[in-house]
């Protein structure tokens, strides 16, 4: 089987002869396929059964052409191990039926058990490692964004409990941190072993925290993550979520190779912020995908000539699909990237 490894050598900064694409959420409710499943089985029901998840990863490589399969799951998945107690509701997101508020709730975390618990998901990977001719990204929800979730209780715009840990019991929050550090890198490791190419750490929410409390109380984390996994050779992204640029020149010390940026920062501002010490993921705002066809080729060749400039880029979005997106739209977005950047790198070659 021929192994189309453009996305891998993007993410280790060697040559390419175009540039390769993918999509978060590209396996999702934009695909009228995708929602006669969820008509039939709710997202953590598809996830219990790696012949289905497998199916609905493939959808989107099969569909669109990207150069990556993303793992059909939910960064929730792996608290169920240490013992939260969740459900994912419609319209809301993740609800946690026993909130992390004190030590004592914080202590009765146990530790991660990928094998007895998280079984199925191993057989996901292992299942789509033998299909698949392009790599396939797993991933795990970072520590402060789980926490959110774990603290607030659901989705939260402001974090109030969570800051209110920080700043008001330090030691509960570290203490949580170090729990949730330790399950991300147990979990990664287990997805590396059973067959993932590359895993990427979302971070969803912490460009809530100003660069000083990020540093003081989520970097450490994820530094001894990627420290943790740094023996393995299969790439390594972090993506700090949505208005997080303000924290870009605070990651040079991770052992990732790969930054994801959302929109609000230009690729070769990230570059600069990031001392280009790291290929970059990015970055169409998921909402220019409801212009024309003119409007989005405008915006994606953009971010293309400024990824171009530089070895080390990945076209991606700025944060994941929305369900209104179209499914012919991303299609031809795919096959523009595709042929625009195979263009410019054979003229930059001649």
């Amino acid at each position: 089987m021929s192994y189309r490894d453009e996305f891998i050598r993007a993410c280790r900064k060697q040559e390419i002869d175009r540039l390769p694409v993918w999509y978060m959420r590209q396996a999702g409710r934009y695909d009228p396929d995708y929602r006669k499943i969820k008509e039939k089985y709710s997202l953590l029901e598809i996830c219990l059964q790696p012949e289905l998840a497998a199916e609905v990863t493939l959808m989107p490589v099969k569909k669109l052409d990207v150069d990556a399969a993303i793992l059909y799951s939910d960064i929730m998945n792996p608290v169920a191990s240490i013992g939260i107690d969740f459900d994912i509701v419609k319209n809301i997101g993740p609800v946690i039926h026993n909130p992390i508020r004190t030590a004592a709730d914080v202590a009765n975390l146990r530790p991660i058990d990928v094998q007895g618990d998280l079984s199925h998901i191993i057989e996901t990977i292992k299942i789509l490692d033998r299909e698949l001719d392009r790599p396939l990204i797993t991933f795990a929800g970072a520590p402060f964004t789980i926490a959110s979730y774990l603290i607030e209780g659901r989705p939260s715009k402001n974090y109030l409990r969570t800051k209110e840990m920080m700043y008001s019991a330090p030691e509960v929050w570290h203490t949580l941190m170090s729990k949730l550090g330790d399950m991300v890198t147990t979990y990664l490791r287990a997805q590396i072993e059973a067959g993932a190419k590359a895993v990427q750490l979302f971070d969803s929410w912490v460009g809530a925290l100003s660069p000083a409390d990020f540093r003081t109380f989520v970097l450490p984390t994820i530094e001894r993550i990627f420290e943790g996994i740094k023996d393995l050779d299969q790439p390594k992204i972090y993506f700090p979520g949505v208005a997080s640029g303000e924290l870009l020149t605070s990651l040079h010390s991770i052992k990732a190779d790969v930054i994801g940026l959302d929109w609000r920062v230009s690729i070769q501002e990230g570059r600069n912020r990031l001392d280009d010490r790291f290929a970059v993921q990015g970055n169409l705002d998921p909402t220019v995908l409801q212009g024309p066809s003119s409007v989005i080729h405008r915006y994606a060749k953009e971010i293309m000539d400024q990824g171009l400039e530089k070895p080390g880029f990945i076209f991606n979005l700025g944060h994941g699909l929305y369900p209104e997106a179209s499914l012919d739209k991303l299609k031809e977005l795919t096959s523009y990237i595709h042929e625009y950047s195979a263009s410019m790198l054979t003229k930059s070659k001649v």
